[in-house]
């Protein structure tokens, strides 16, 4: 094959690709309404909105169980950042859905656990007839709005723990405050769906 022949062909398969990416972002603006958020009935894990971007009074239904977003904190910790919002479902128990936006969106449905009596720092715990495994630890700033009982702003120690694929255990300490105890479950995105506010208007 000639060396313009070669030229020719790459130059093409360029153009397709182009075009490729043109028509996939216009397809997820489309999907996406004027404010970002999903069309009604739309699952969280559809391009162009989901749990990125919800904010206060948005509804969220996680599997069989409908939840209002009360608060949202904010957290920063050298490059990497996450969200926490709380959910509000009439019983008086705490619960938050942390989004992490890395190479996949991780998101984990926390209950609080007050009653607990154990606190972080061992390689393991044992906690509901389970057993948890240190992953990480660590310090970030945070901003926080909403009803969240917390400052604007402050910084926030945490620990966390695994057990088996799903299972989580987190200890979080805002100021100068205790730890604060919470089991969590891995989500898939398809567990949500989500009610703007704006839909309510």
């Amino acid at each position: 094959m000639s060396g313009s022949a070669v030229y020719l062909v790459v130059a093409l398969a360029v153009l397709v690709a182009v075009v490729v990416v043109i028509v996939v972002r216009a397809r997820l603006r489309a999907a996406a309404r004027p404010d970002g958020t999903l069309p009604p009935g739309r699952a969280a894990g559809t391009p162009g909105g989901g749990p990125l971007r919800l904010a206060l009074g948005d509804r969220v239904r996680i599997q069989d169980q409908e939840y209002v977003v009360s608060g949202t904190v904010r957290l920063v910790e050298g490059d990497w950042s996450w969200v926490q919002h709380l959910l509000d479902d009439g019983s008086g128990t705490r619960h938050r859905l942390s989004v992490e936006d890395g190479p996949e969106l991780e998101l984990v449905l926390w209950t609080a656990e007050p009653g607990a009596t154990v606190t972080p720092g061992a390689p393991t715990i044992d906690l509901g007839g389970r057993r948890y495994t240190w992953a990480e630890t660590g310090q970030a700033r945070y901003t926080a709005t909403g009803e969240t009982g917390l400052p604007s702003a402050g910084t926030m120690r945490y620990h966390d723990y695994q057990s088996g694929g799903a299972a989580r255990l987190s200890f979080e300490a805002y100021g100068e405050e205790g730890w604060r105890v919470a089991r969590g479950d891995l989500l898939d995105p398809v567990d949500l769906t989500i009610r703007p506010t704006s839909e309510e208007h």
